[in-house]
């Protein structure tokens, strides 16, 4: 049974930082990528980030610029989300997914498994 498990959140002003780990269990293989997405009330999902399950291939949504690093750590089965120079409009409930693939998609439909959300406030 597959298990993901975020934490890292909290509530911030504007220009500060935050770091998102998503801890995962369950897996036989490190042959899975991830994603954060994030999602504000009333809207769909929004694509964050992706890598890939050997960590080499990383995306971020044209938003993010410069100013979010997606990390992994095989040994530890823990997916990172480093988050700088916050911005009111990155308030949202931020979740990490997962699928047995070695390429992340960007689509949540792509995603089998998901955590049960982190909720991130910037001031």
């Amino acid at each position: 049974h597959v298990q993901l498990v975020e934490s890292g959140g909290g509530s911030v002003e504007a220009g500060g930082s935050l770091r998102l780990s998503c801890a995962t269990s369950g897996y036989t293989s490190t042959t899975y990528c991830m994603a954060w997405f994030r999602q504000t009330p009333g809207k769909e999902l929004e694509w964050v980030s992706g890598i890939s399950s050997d960590g080499r291939n990383v995306h971020y949504g044209d938003f993010v610029k410069g100013r979010f690093t997606i990390s992994r750590d095989n040994a530890k089965s823990t997916v990172y989300l480093q988050m700088n120079s916050l911005k009111p409009e990155d308030t949202a409930m931020y979740y990490c997914a997962a699928e047995e693939s070695s390429l992340a998609g960007v689509w949540p439909s792509e995603f089998a498994a998901w955590g049960q959300g982190t909720q991130v406030t910037v001031s």
